[in-house]
């Protein structure tokens, strides 16, 4: 493909999340207590549970009660999701809360996603393994934190 497409819907961007959970209590409490959501719909019928999840009158997240096992990074789909903040402090903030949930993190502390980026953030795994990344677009390059991967981007390797 060369050149500039002329794009078919020109007024795109990326609407809500919805992923699949193991324990919908679980993920739910998860990801209100991270990311500071409020639930506004849910469906509570026995294998048909789910919890919509916003804030300002927004869906970000719909999270549906309809898996076993855990999050397959290996196989083709969902590498992960990323969340920005505005600033190297809500990563901060977002590193601390996680901590206090027991998170796993793929590298520790706050990271370039490339060595001498100033974009980066914290990449860490939700209860079901499923990847996820709070990052920011500057400030991180002022931590002196390294990137894991080097030159490469850091949220391609974990």
């Amino acid at each position: 493909m060369s050149g500039t497409a002329t794009p078919v819907l020109p007024t795109l961007q990326t609407g809500h999340i919805g992923l699949n959970v193991t324990d919908l209590d679980r993920s739910t409490a998860f990801y209100r207590r991270l990311l500071g959501l409020e639930v506004t719909a849910e469906g509570t019928d026995p294998g048909r549970r789910y919890a919509m999840l916003g804030r300002d009158g927004r869906l970000v997240l719909t999270l549906w009660q309809q898996s076993t096992g855990s999050f397959d990074g290996g196989a083709p789909g969902l590498h992960h999701l990323s969340f920005q903040v505005d600033s190297v402090a809500e990563v901060r903030a977002a590193e601390r809360t996680l901590r206090e949930l027991g998170a796993d993190f793929a590298h520790q502390g706050v990271v370039p996603h490339a060595e001498g980026a100033s974009s980066g953030g914290v990449f860490f795994a939700d209860p079901d393994g499923i990847r996820l990344e709070v990052f920011t677009l500057s400030g991180v390059d002022d931590t002196g934190a390294a990137a894991p991967s080097g030159e490469a981007p850091t949220c391609g390797f974990f």
